[in-house]
């Protein structure tokens, strides 16, 4: 296992143990108090559990080798993990609303505020270590399920602080209104923030090209090289932290063989050393032998192939 996997691994793994501790304790004092809205941020980091363990079941399956049906890797478990997470955070903030807005019927304040006040300061001082942690890791190995899961952690300190916030004002005014109110602003942000990972996590799946800014790297690298004369119908796309392209690159017709493929070699070793880890596959074409291609025509060009055979 390479050094990367593991630091995904055991930072997954950190995840759940938060995670797990969270749930329980807010669990046992939120019946203990008597408090629904701690009950439900219970629940709702019980959601957050589930997506840690989605997100730790993806990394591990995202560094398993290529197979036999999985030329490429399995890195698209990490994005699918991604949408499944960003799934549970739109509907847990739906969840809010519907408990918030069956509370406005209660009356009463519950006792014991004081002990559902500290376990909310102490879920918002974990839940910041541990996202932070978890989103450093995520940029560091470009681990987009560790990546999600860490959003989703940073969204539940939001639902922490508008729990603790609403707690403390009932301490203090007796309004127990004031509870789902606060608890209904938080969940419009963190729908917000949900569908945003949807978004993103629907664009991965479905083999989006990377940032048109990165591309352009990947160009200039390309012509820095002497001998290349040009390249034409780069495409990208991403799986998991594992991304891919594909480029037709220019030489002069009148190169050996050898001595191309030598460049090739060194075009995938400066691409991979300035943007990381891709799966490069590069199309030598002599310069001046047909007409420029984009993505685009490429695609025409195969539906049109496509419709003659069916002809």
């Amino acid at each position: 296992m390479s050094r990367n996997a593991a630091l995904k691994q055991r930072t997954a793994y950190l995840s759940i143990i938060s995670n797990t501790t969270l749930v329980v304790l807010k669990l046992i004092v939120g019946i203990y108090v008597g408090a629904v809205s701690l009950i439900s941020e219970a629940l709702h980091s019980g959601v957050d559990l589930i997506a840690a363990l989605i997100a730790f079941w993806a990394v591990r399956k995202s560094v398993t080798p290529p197979d036999v049906e999985h030329d490429y890797g399995h890195g698209k478990y990490e994005n699918l993990s991604a949408a499944v997470e960003a799934v549970l955070i739109v509907a847990a903030a739906l969840g809010i609303v519907y408990e918030a807005v069956d509370k406005f019927h209660a009356s009463a304040v519950p006792e014991f505020l004081s002990y559902g006040i500290a376990i909310m300061v102490i879920s918002i001082v974990i839940n910041f270590f541990v996202s932070h942690r978890l989103i450093v890791v995520a940029k560091k190995t470009g681990s987009q399920a560790l990546e999600a899961d860490g959003l989703h952690l940073r969204a539940d300190i939001w639902t922490s602080v508008g729990v603790l916030t609403g707690l403390v004002l009932m301490q203090v005014t007796g309004w127990a209104w004031l509870d789902p109110v606060i608890a209904i602003f938080v969940a419009g942000i963190i729908f917000r923030a949900g569908w945003r990972m949807i978004v993103d996590s629907t664009m991965q799946l479905t083999d989006a090209s990377l940032p048109e800014a990165e591309e352009q790297r990947i160009r200039k690298i390309i012509e820095s090289v002497p001998e290349v004369k040009g390249c034409h119908c780069l495409r990208t796309r991403r799986s998991g932290s594992y991304k891919l392209l594909d480029v037709h690159v220019l030489f002069d017709g009148n190169m050996h063989l050898s001595q191309v493929h030598a460049i090739c070699d060194e075009l995938e070793q400066l691409i991979r050393e300035e943007l990381g880890t891709f799966d490069i596959m590069i199309h030598p074409e002599p310069a001046g032998y047909h007409d420029v291609e984009t993505k685009v025509s490429l695609y025409e060009e195969s539906q049109a192939e496509g419709a003659h055979q069916k002809g």
